[in-house]
């Protein structure tokens, strides 16, 4: 039996339940298409949707927006700029359909691409507490942020991470966050609210959580807030997401593509 590009969202969606407001839609093909094959990736780059289809996808889900804006309404300034264009030709000429899967991953109970970092970095097995937007460790033995740091860095396989705050703070209680959620209004009531002494987050302005641990340091305190990049933070959980279509359609070739770190650090 034939699956559509519907069947698809349709199971990807449904762990969620309905959304009255979403970014999450088709922004490129149709939703009757039969599917080929799917690729599965955090961001719809140039490169990755040409290698979706070399590897016969033509059903594209991407974390991110297409082009380059969270929200709709980037298209109609872009229409004469040579990379949009290139980019909208690779689509059509390779008849590729692409659905942007943001919010409903990070609606499911709990959230499918935090609860990926934690296990790319191994802290699936300490107790953990979810709440909507973050999930609470607990790390039994104690470790410093500074090795905390060192092995995030291997677990992801990262050049480097940001680290603001000590070092050397010994750390029991910390809070794992992904993607931009890094600011202030969400983060620093975690901190009391929660007795974390280190947060792990992807990023966020650098006005707000960092200039409140920069204070609470000169106080006296112990806090500290380490930044993967949003990338690094949100990739474990859109390769869960392959893992899952994998299991619902056995007999339907999906395909994982990893996203190169967009920075230099020079």
């Amino acid at each position: 039996m034939d699956v559509t590009v519907q069947d698809v969202i349709r199971s990807l969606e449904e762990p969620a339940g309905v959304l009255e407001s979403t970014v999450d839609k088709i922004v490129c093909g149709r939703s009757a298409e039969v599917v080929q094959g799917i690729a599965v990736s955090f961001s719809a780059t140039y490169e990755a949707l040409n290698r979706a289809a070399e590897l016969g996808a033509n059903l594209f889900i991407t974390h991110e927006g297409l082009f380059y804006s969270h929200h709709e309404g980037a298209q109609e300034m872009l229409t004469l700029d040579p990379v949009y264009q290139a980019k909208q030709a690779l689509i059509e000429e390779r008849h590729l359909t692409v659905y942007r899967f943001h919010d409903y991953p990070h609606r499911y109970s709990p959230d499918e691409i935090t609860d990926g970092l934690i296990e790319a970095i191994g802290y699936d097995g300490y107790p953990i507490r979810h709440l909507s937007t973050a999930s609470i460790v607990h790390l039994p033995a104690g470790q410093t942020v500074r090795q905390i740091a060192e092995h995030l860095k291997a677990k992801l396989q990262l050049s480097h991470v940001r680290v603001i705050g000590g070092l050397d703070v010994i750390c029991e209680r910390i809070g794992i966050t992904v993607g931009y959620r890094g600011g202030g209004q969400h983060l620093i009531p975690l901190y009391e609210n929660e007795q974390l002494q280190l947060i792990i987050a992807g990023e966020g302005p650098e006005w707000e959580t960092p200039e409140y641990i920069r204070d609470a340091m000169t106080l006296g305190g112990s806090k500290s807030l380490l930044l993967t990049g949003h990338a690094a933070s949100e990739e474990p959980g859109m390769s869960r997401i392959a893992d899952r279509i994998r299991q619902q359609f056995p007999n339907v070739p999906v395909h994982f593509i990893p996203v190169a770190p967009i920075f230099q650090v020079v």
